[in-house]
């Protein structure tokens, strides 16, 4: 489930996209970047579901890119001021209480040669926004971010 139009709202403004780079003017080639709003899409998705990078589904930019600007907004700091943000809308609207956390001790070993991701066979129907957006709080990298918010 991507970022609906008011998700993006919320973040946007952390988020704004560079300015784009500049073509080269003697033979006009260079790449334009991939707008913010998919990488984000894309990152998400890889946190929500605990994928490799490798496989983010096609209707996301390359995930090279993906990951790439994922370091770049960790590093930054973009990354846990986006995950505040949705955490303190998530908390605004009664969806997320920081004051009651477990640990899930939960083992699935992972089977050698496994093939892309892909959803087995009867899956359950898409959830909702405000729990697709709390499940992206349950990744390791959200973890470090919010600890500190309490």
């Amino acid at each position: 489930m991507d970022l609906t139009d008011e998700q993006w709202a919320l973040i946007a403004p952390l988020v704004a996209d560079k300015p784009r780079i500049k073509r080269r003017k003697i033979d006009g080639r260079g790449r334009p970047r991939v707008p913010a709003r998919d990488v984000w899409n894309g990152i998400l998705w890889i946190l929500r579901t605990g994928a490799p990078w490798h496989d983010l589904p096609g209707r996301y930019p390359p995930y090279q890119t993906c990951h790439r600007r994922y370091q770049e907004y960790s590093r930054d700091g973009t990354f846990k001021k986006v995950l505040q943000a949705l955490a303190r809308d998530l908390r605004d609207r009664g969806d997320l209480d920081l004051s009651e956390t477990f640990i899930d001790g939960t083992f699935a070993p992972a089977k050698k040669g496994g093939g892309k991701w892909d959803l087995p066979v009867g899956a359950k129907a898409r959830r909702s926004w405000p729990l697709q957006t709390a499940l992206v709080f349950l990744s390791p990298s959200a973890q470090k971010v919010l600890r500190p918010m309490k």
